[in-house]
């Protein structure tokens, strides 16, 4: 009796016991269970995107090389790779542990990512290597004269769709917030945001292309284009001095060189030939809307086509379609696709000879502007022979259309409000500079006042810099601006007159003059210019809102000068900052320098 009296604690306590450790356990148990399910799932999810990543490279080697037979399976791949990792990340018991601290803000990101990579999958590329097999890079290569442009029609709603999600993706894609997150998880969303704005610009230029390049085309009836040929060897703000022209007609996707002029074959009309704007007319004169040769003195190249093509229109009783300007340095381009041309007189045109045979060979062996001429537009239309007989490799050209493109060495602008609304923010369509939240951006605009072709011999560097001095936190930017005239010291006389000038607008033969204007952003307020840290006079303006600052610098052969022209900014600093700059012979691109705090053209603070 005193025995099972004594045990009956014991068995209690087991008792007890038993039901502490299944209350404790039994949530343990599941505890380690679901949190095992989130790892193997995020270890599976892990290895299904990394498993898409190399397929989205192959696709893109595919399509450029037109096997879209072989893309398709490789879409279908990358699509079920990104569905499984979007499925992996999105269950109940994954998005409840994203509430959890430390831990969620990186699950959150990753089902983030997943999603993100399964929409572009099934939203844009498979809709796009479905098309991949009926359009090709060879479409855009005219036969017999002329494109096919229906491949082109047939592709621009996958095309237009996929646009549309990629823009929503990245959208998407930039909201991420990876403040609280692992190092590997905020470096896979800084790549993938990189993807997704590469691929969003690609696929936006492509349906800006199959949305406007038919009609420009002549899908829907004839056209006709003028062609500028801007010459940089006598700078104008947005290239250089249309010394040729041409008129293109198009119909049905044939293309045809119906005219070709000189600047020299229009008259000065006695006023604009068309309303200028007042900020125009003080900054550039109103030579701006007289001269078919100053029609580009204005960076706003809107307004220089539609200049142009009254000018056409008065001259030649055509009234185009719209305006194109191109350059040497972009038919240098287009030479890498076309291969070497041999012109009428004799000469190989390359792209590595293109400029300087057209930008300084021509002036020395011609001296009468009118041979120049003919020999410029004889070139232009041994270009256009070989672009338009097909003989081009489509991938070459299109490539090269691009660097020009980007470059500001290709101007597009159209009289048809649609067309006009695609190119708008474009490249091509030649408008002055848009700061936005994650940019400021500068224009910088170089107009020859010399009167003559000198500007093959300036050497030009820029470069912007940015001071945070006042305590209101509003930034100081500094705009430096380096000239160089590279000519011989005797180029006086070692030069054409044609190229210097010969003194007739009062500038010294062998110099060259220069009125350089810097635009700033719309919210801008002036402060000032100094030439080699001298503060100098200048010319303060506005343009269609944006503050401007220009001043002219005249530099004999090996003088040099730096212009420096300073702002300041309305709100905080951007994360970047550039500058449009007038393309010239060679390319510029805008550097960034250091401002300091001690500059004399920051107001006593």
């Amino acid at each position: 009796m005193s025995h099972a009296h004594a045990s009956a604690p014991v068995q209690g306590r087991r008792r007890r016991g038993r039901r502490i450790w299944l209350s404790v356990g039994i949530p343990l148990v599941l505890l380690v269970g679901i949190v095992a399910w989130v790892g193997v799932r995020a270890y599976l999810a892990k290895g299904e995107l990394e498993a898409a990543l190399p397929l989205a490279a192959q696709i893109q080697a595919q399509v450029v090389a037109g096997d879209g037979e072989s893309a398709q399976p490789t879409a279908r791949a990358l699509s079920d790779h990104s569905a499984s990792a979007a499925a992996l990340t999105s269950d109940p018991v994954w998005r409840a542990f994203e509430g959890i601290p430390v831990l969620g803000p990186n699950l959150t990101v990753v089902r983030q990512l997943a999603a993100a990579t399964d929409d572009i999958a099934q939203q844009a590329v498979l809709p796009l290597t479905k098309i991949a097999g009926t359009i090709s890079l060879s479409d855009f290569k005219p036969v017999n004269g002329a494109i096919n442009l229906k491949p082109m029609t047939d592709a621009q709603p996958q095309i237009d769709a996929a646009d549309a999600a990629l823009a929503a993706v990245k959208q998407r894609v930039d909201a991420i917030d990876t403040t609280d997150t692992l190092s590997v998880v905020t470096s896979a969303a800084e790549k993938l945001s990189t993807s997704v704005d590469k691929a969003a610009d690609a696929v936006n230029t492509l349906d800006r292309a199959v949305r406007v390049v038919p009609g420009m085309l002549g899908a829907s009836g004839p056209r006709n284009y003028i062609v500028l040929f801007q010459n940089p060897a006598e700078l104008r703000a947005s290239g250089g001095i249309p010394g040729a022209l041409a008129l293109i007609h198009t119909e049905d996707g044939a293309i045809t060189l119906a005219q070709q002029t000189a600047g020299t074959d229009f008259p000065h009309y006695a006023q604009p030939v068309l309303p200028l704007p007042t900020e125009t007319r003080g900054l550039y004169g109103d030579i701006v809307g007289e001269y078919i040769q100053d029609v580009t003195l204005t960076p706003n190249f809107p307004l220089s086509a539609s200049l142009a093509r009254e000018m056409w229109k008065r001259q030649f009783g055509v009234e185009a379609d719209g305006v194109i300007s191109i350059d040497p340095v972009a038919l240098s381009y287009l030479l890498k696709a076309t291969g070497p041309i041999t012109l009428a007189t004799g000469d190989v045109l390359t792209s590595d000879n293109a400029v300087h045979l057209l930008l300084s060979d021509a002036y020395a062996r011609y001296t009468k502007p009118a041979d120049q001429n003919a020999f410029f537009a004889g070139a232009a239309s041994s270009v256009f022979s070989a672009l338009a007989s097909g003989g081009a490799n489509p991938k070459s050209l299109l490539e090269a259309l691009g660097q020009a493109g980007a470059e500001r060495r290709v101007l597009v602008w159209s009289a048809h409000d649609d067309d006009q609304a695609v190119l708008q923010d474009t490249s091509l369509a030649g408008r002055l500079p848009v700061t936005d939240a994650d940019t400021t951006r500068f224009g910088v605009y170089l107009n020859d006042a010399t009167g003559a072709k000198m500007d093959t011999h300036l050497d030009v560097q820029v470069a912007v810099g940015n001071a945070v001095c006042r305590q209101d936190a509003r930034p100081y930017y500094a705009v430096t601006v380096n000239l160089k005239n590279t000519a011989p010291a005797d180029a006086a006389k070692s030069l054409p007159e044609y190229v210097t000038g010969g003194g007739h607008f009062g500038v010294t033969p062998g110099n060259v003059k220069t009125i350089v204007s810097v635009y700033g952003a719309p919210d801008m307020q002036n402060l000032g210019v100094m030439r080699d840290n001298v503060v100098i006079g200048y010319h303060p303006a506005t343009d269609a809102t944006y503050p401007v600052s220009a001043s002219s610098i005249e530099l004999a052969p090996g003088e040099s000068a730096v212009l420096t022209f300073g702002w300041l900014g309305a709100g905080p600093l951007t994360s970047d900052v550039s500058a449009q700059i007038t393309p010239g012979t060679s390319r510029v691109v805008a550097t960034n320098a250091s401002s300091r705090c001690d500059s004399l053209l920051w107001p006593q603070r």
